[in-house]
């Protein structure tokens, strides 16, 4: 019978097949149900957020909306329920003092745009 010799590659693959068949048994199933998929706490609001501090109407302000949301989520972690109290004020503060969003406040006095494409409301072609 011969031998085969095996790549450094192909021992660390036959390895790790190895390590995780004993973790995990093909009894378990990986599963998403809907109220995981769907849950309004976890998707609706906070890309309404994003949205409404971004700027709607533009493809910048929801960039700039999701920016600000992961910097507000790190340093707001560790305050537990108090996070999402926080990041509610945070967004009527915005949504009241500039209802367009924060790209509208950036763009103001300038023409500026990233992308040049934009949804007006009330214009008729």
């Amino acid at each position: 019978m011969r031998k085969t010799t095996q790549s450094p590659g192909e021992k660390i693959v036959k390895d790790i097949k190895r390590a995780t068949r004993k973790q995990y048994s093909s009894e378990e199933k990986i599963r998403i149900t809907p109220e995981a998929a769907f849950s309004v706490n976890d998707w609706s609001i906070l890309v309404i957020f994003i949205v409404g501090i971004g700027g709607i109407g533009t493809l910048e302000g929801p960039i700039i909306g999701c920016i600000l949301f992961f910097v507000l989520r790190e340093f707001l972690a560790d305050l537990g329920s108090w996070y999402m109290i926080i990041l509610g004020l945070i967004s009527v503060a915005i949504m009241l003092l500039k209802p367009r969003g924060l790209w509208s406040m950036l763009t103001r006095n300038r023409n500026l745009t990233l992308f040049p494409t934009t949804r007006q409301i009330g214009h008729s072609p």
